[in-house]
């Protein structure tokens, strides 16, 4: 037990309380000299302590409650440290604070609190949205200051740079070689702003973010990529879209120019002004004067009936309450396109939509009844052609069909072996109709379509597809060729008929559906003199021969080969807002034409623009002669 004890009081400046403490010690283990000092040593350590309880008292200096200066036990760290924007894009910020139990900051832009339009703006929560145009210079720097204490501070070097431009649409989007203007459409346009024609610059002009117009030359024909490349800084370049530039639709004898799409006159039997649909190499297009002959001709001529005449299935005026012949209508990029319900071979048939009118005209019109109901449309501003059977329109503008094809009138589109059109051939039913425009110009410059009685289970090119009457070898197959003897004189025929004869003898005539014997189609038009078509029931089957049938394609020889391959169907965006423009894009082989449903239709190129309002799926359907290949992809629209 302690034996002696001290007690010491003592005041200091900086504790307004008298510190007081009582010590004990053992007494047998200090000698006399130590018990006299120990009074003396308690007063120091009281001391000591009281400095030391001085200099930690109270809450931290700057900590959270005083508003002192600066604590460094505060620190801000913002990520990323440094980063690269594009305008109108967003880039998260993250600010971890440590030394205080209070995290939150507060964000600047180059010292604006939220920052503003010019520099950009962002939230408490550090989410920065670059301004719409570039601020010079184009650097701004996003701090963040600590909430606990203002001398706490971490900034990040943002660099904004110009956006990617979206490509939409390219307006026209055919026209013929030579010098031609363009209006580009999408999203991303800054000033400065290229227009790319393939490798080639155009000129070009800003018009707004949306808008760019663009001028140049083409010459030479064929599938054109064209697309957009920002300037510096963060130069880049949207995805293509491609355009078509046509030069010679085809030709007769003698060649000739010829018009653009483009110049095709909109509505009911609209003039093509020169146009001829397909290549100048396609089969409807090839003078076949002086091609080999059948040797079966003359046994397939009297199979089919060496006395039946000639007759022209079309006309002015009615019979019976119908119109004569199978009617078309010409649109423009004004046509809305609308949704096609297949009600019997949806599938050999093309997708929709198409841009069919709902007053389009039907063959029989204005009492169609229940034949053939054929509905054939031409898009001008795009180059494709649309045709329809069992054609009936329905409430909404939407029509229902038993089938539909599509065609691009630019190129030598091969549909599916063994699929049927809006023709019994597979074939195209406009190219080899009789049209008052052409024939008034002086000449027809392709083959023309006509009907059999029989036909057998069998088709050559350019037909797809047979739809058999008869089992008899001699009957024809679809796409079997006519051509009117050299040695048939037309000089005693009008004008008129005479070019109509001539292309007979040039191009020839091609089956394209089981009918009437010998019955040829053109387009019903009150400008047709009928008693002068008639003089061309003179001409009978003896007055023709078979061209060589060769190859003639059965079940047993059809040529072999693989569909299209898709290698991918992508979006520069999956999930946007309503009305946000998106670019689709598809990387494809093999492939003779494409159409995307819904809202698109046929297209070209590998890239198309659309504006999803809700929740989509598109489906890519890439067909050629050996089959059909689809690929989805859906945008989200939140």
């Amino acid at each position: 037990m302690p034996d002696s004890c001290t007690s010491v009081q003592l005041f200091t400046p900086s504790s307004p309380n008298i510190l007081s403490a009582t010590f004990c010690v053992d007494s047998r283990f200090l000698s006399e000299s130590m018990r006299r000092h120990i009074p003396i040593v308690i007063a120091l350590l009281l001391v000591i302590t009281q400095v030391r309880c001085a200099g930690t008292s109270g809450a931290p200096s700057g900590g959270s409650g005083d508003g002192g200066g600066s604590n460094p036990t505060v620190t801000v760290v913002v990520s990323p440290s440094s980063t690269n924007v594009r305008l109108i894009a967003t880039q998260q910020f993250n600010a971890s604070v440590s030394g205080t139990s209070n995290t939150s900051v507060n964000w600047s832009v180059n010292g604006v609190a939220g920052g503003n339009s010019t520099i950009g703006t962002i939230t408490t929560g550090g989410m920065y949205q670059a301004p719409v145009t570039l601020p010079n210079p184009n650097t701004v720097t996003v701090e963040a200051i600590s909430a606990a204490d203002s001398g706490a501070t971490s900034s990040s070097a943002v660099t904004l740079q110009n956006p990617v431009p979206v490509l939409s649409t390219v307006t026209p989007s055919s026209f013929a070689t030579g010098t031609f203007s363009l209006t580009l459409t999408g999203s991303g346009f800054v000033n400065g702003a290229q227009v790319s024609f393939g490798e080639t610059p155009l000129s070009t002009a800003f018009v707004s973010s949306t808008q760019l117009t663009a001028s140049g030359t083409a010459s030479t024909a064929g599938p054109v990529a064209v697309a957009v490349t920002n300037p510096n800084p963060g130069s880049a370049t949207s995805a293509a879209v491609d355009v078509t530039v046509t030069s010679s639709g085809g030709g007769g004898s003698g060649g000739g120019q010829f018009g653009a799409c483009g110049g095709i006159a909109t509505g009911q039997e609209g003039s093509l002004n020169g146009f001829v649909p397909f290549p100048a190499d396609n089969l409807w297009n090839q003078n076949i004067a002086s091609a080999p002959v059948d040797p079966n001709s003359s046994a397939i001529i009297n199979f089919i009936g060496a006395t039946d005449p000639l007759h022209p299935d079309f006309g002015s005026g009615l019979y019976d309450g119908s119109s004569m012949g199978i009617p078309y209508v010409v649109v423009d990029s004004s046509q809305a396109f609308v949704p096609v319900n297949f009600t019997a071979y949806g599938d050999e048939s093309d997708p929709g939509p198409m841009p069919v009118p709902s007053d389009a005209p039907i063959e029989g019109y204005p009492a169609p009844g229940s034949g053939d109901r054929h509905v054939l449309v031409i898009d001008n501003s795009n180059c494709w052609l649309y045709e329809l059977y069992g054609s009936y329109p329905q409430n909404g503008g939407s029509w229902d069909a038993a089938s539909a094809a599509v065609w691009d009138l630019t190129a030598d589109e091969q549909r599916p072996l063994t699929w049927t059109s809006a023709d019994a051939a597979g074939l195209s039913i406009f190219e080899g109709l009789v049209r008052y425009d052409e024939v008034a110009s002086g000449a027809i410059h392709h083959a023309i379509r006509f009907t059999l009685q029989d036909s057998q289970a069998a088709f050559i090119p350019p037909a797809s597809h047979w739809a058999a009457t008869s089992t008899n070898s001699l009957a024809a197959p679809m796409g079997m060729r006519l051509r009117l003897k050299a040695s048939f004189d037309i000089s005693g025929f009008s004008p008129a008929n005479q070019v109509i004869l001539t292309a007979l003898q040039q191009y020839g005539m091609i089956m394209a559906d089981n009918g009437s014997n010998i019955f040829i189609t053109g387009t019903p038009d009150d400008r047709w003199d009928n008693d002068d078509l008639h003089n061309l029931t003179s001409v009978t089957a003896s007055d023709f021969e078979v061209i060589d049938m060769n190859p003639i394609y059965t079940q047993t020889n059809l040529p072999q080969g693989s569909p299209p391959v898709i290698n991918g169907f992508t979006a520069s965006q999956s999930t946007v807002s309503a009305g946000t423009q998106v670019t689709l894009s598809w990387n494809a082989t093999g492939a003779s034409y494409f159409v995307i449903s819904p809202q698109i239709g046929a297209v070209r190129g590998s890239s198309v623009g659309v504006t999803p309002t809700a929740t989509t799926t598109y489906t890519l359907y890439a067909t050629n002669e050996f089959g059909r290949t689809t690929a989805t992809f859906t945008v989200t629209v939140q």
